[in-house]
């Protein structure tokens, strides 16, 4: 048999609507109405004094170790906001800005940074999951959620969140490749910030661009400017709306940059240059967006002193009300709580042993 050639035709977008400087493509600029602008650029301006404020805190030993966000706000802001209320957001553990825009509270931020479990409890449910430490671990969840979804011919999708570095992992690979065979409703969104802690995303693939990797498995891909609100919104519109009318999943390559360390255990000048850090900090998502906004006289100097001053303000009431709630938590007992919705026997048995054993060591300690 002769050999043949197999002719790939797909073909690997890649979307920028808003440069570095904040002068926007007009062709491709989306339609978005002006409070939706407004409430973008307080969420992105939230979530970085935000990680400022957490970084100080960190360094004070008030708050353990985190992940900053920094220089992240767009990519994951502009790809939320395409979601419905009752659509799925499936974190990795660098989301912070897109888990408040989705109702996440700042004090539970600080509890959770600060290793209270009861960080999981103080808001109402909803359909935002827990942020995930194992890294890719959350994309199979996130395909198992769209799949169910579409099984109960709910109107429902779920938009899960990995870095460069997840892209190594089997779950990546095994997630991708379900959601494209069985057409699940999931929008993968890859937070390429060019580095997985010390490992640059060169070493992390020998592919041209992330996005390709949709081409293997038969699903659309598309690279986008992740510094650029507008297009990652645009990007993302279109995925949800693919996914919701029944076409299935999308890989979005958000090309963008982590400005801060990778968590504050991290010392970023070990492995990256500051020429390079400097580079990225010419292309700053608020800094583009505000200007952008200020041409279009949605947003003024005024406006953007008011914003951040009630910014500030809602950061000091969390850090007051969750250091206030720490007085209050810390029962062991409560290890055993939130788990199921009815506790079954045998861990039943474990939670009044041990609260036989807490009541005995009270009652000696107060003998003595």
């Amino acid at each position: 048999m002769p050999r043949k050639k197999i002719n790939i035709t797909d073909k690997i977008e890649s979307l920028s609507i808003l440069d570095a400087k904040g002068v926007v493509d007009k062709k491709l600029e989306p339609s978005m109405p002006d409070n939706l602008l407004l409430d973008l650029y307080r969420a992105m301006v939230l979530g970085r004094r935000f990680d400022e404020r957490l970084l100080a805190l960190q360094r004070q030993g008030r708050i353990g170790t985190f992940p900053p966000i920094t220089g992240q706000e767009a990519s994951q802001l502009g790809a939320v906001a395409a979601l419905r209320e009752d659509d799925w957001m499936v974190p990795a553990f660098r989301e912070t800005a897109a888990e408040v825009w989705r109702g996440r509270s700042l004090e539970s931020v600080i509890l959770g940074n600060n290793g209270y479990a009861e960080a999981a409890t103080i808001d109402p449910p909803g359909t935002t999951m827990p942020v995930s430490v194992p890294v890719g671990s959350q994309m199979l969840h996130a395909v198992g959620i769209g799949w169910a979804a579409r099984y109960r011919k709910e109107d429902k999708v779920a938009m899960t969140f990995f870095g460069d570095g997840a892209t190594s992992e089997g779950d990546f690979h095994e997630a991708m490749n379900f959601a494209a065979v069985f057409q699940a409703p999931v929008i993968f969104l890859c937070q390429n910030n060019h580095w997985a802690i010390s490992i640059p995303r060169s070493k992390q693939t020998r592919s041209h661009t992330i996005a390709q990797k949709a081409v293997a498995y038969g699903m659309p891909g598309i690279q986008v400017d992740g510094n650029d609100i507008l297009a990652v919104y645009s990007a993302a519109t279109e995925a949800v709306e693919r996914a919701r009318a029944g076409q299935g999943p999308t890989l979005v390559e958000c090309v963008t940059y982590r400005m801060q360390v990778h968590t504050t255990a991290d010392d970023p000048q070990r492995y990256r240059s500051d020429e390079e850090l400097e580079g990225w900090k010419a292309k700053d998502p608020i800094k583009r967006f505000e200007t952008y906004l200020q041409r279009k006289k949605i947003l003024t100097k005024k406006k953007v002193a008011g914003i951040e001053e009630e910014v500030l303000a809602r950061i000091q009431a969390a850090v007051d009300k969750a250091e206030g709630l720490m007085k209050t938590m810390g029962d062991p007992l409560d290890m055993f709580a939130h788990v199921y919705a009815e506790m079954p026997p045998h861990l039943a048995a474990q939670r009044e042993e041990l609260a036989a054993e807490l009541a005995a060591a009270g009652k000696e300690g107060a003998d003595v």
